[in-house]
């Protein structure tokens, strides 16, 4: 038998060996992308059920640390009756530092936006504490610098954390 003579009898040998090797090799290419698409999904559900509510909880955290800094309510809290204005400013200027610095770790869990608004309200309500301080007189009370900084909230018909509240809101609801 000579080549040209053994050349049709091994395409007819080697034709559906080929055509059959190149469908396993599909088939199974096509089993382990779905395998991999599978395993990746199960990972990201196991990332949520963890993730999601640390998340929830930071989110939670940012929300107290804004009502705390609240001007309305942080001067209820923080008390100045018995302190020179500047005494009050500085008690209440480190209990924003404070709050500040035990919750800046939450940031992990939110999007850059809603971290620049809670930074935001922070400075607004440092900024507003300290403009009105200097508003008032070299003597002053406490309680006249409370007053000084609730008239300026009170001018501004907005607490200066709603802002931020409001947009950790939108994006829990966006969550869910």
């Amino acid at each position: 038998m000579t080549f040209p003579d053994f050349l049709p009898a091994l395409l007819l040998a080697t034709v559906p060996a080929v055509a059959v090797g190149g469908a396993m090799l599909l088939l199974t290419r096509q089993f382990l992308d779905r395998e991999h698409r599978r395993r990746l999904l199960e990972l990201q559900m196991k990332n949520a059920e963890t993730v999601l509510p640390v998340r929830l909880q930071a989110y939670e955290r940012i929300c107290l640390f804004l009502e705390r800094i609240t001007p309305s309510n942080m001067l209820v809290r923080v008390g100045g009756a018995n302190l020179s204005a500047g005494e009050y400013q500085r008690v209440l200027l480190s209990e924003i530092r404070n709050e500040y610095n035990h919750n800046v770790s939450q940031q992990i869990y939110m999007t850059h936006d809603s971290w620049a608004a809670v930074k935001s309200a922070r400075e607004t309500v440092v900024t507003l504490i300290n403009r009105s301080f200097h508003e008032l007189a070299p003597h002053a009370r406490g309680t006249d610098l409370a007053k000084k900084v609730l008239e300026h909230v009170i001018e501004q018909e907005v607490d200066p954390t709603a802002p931020a509240l409001a947009r950790i809101k939108h994006e829990l609801a966006q969550v869910f």
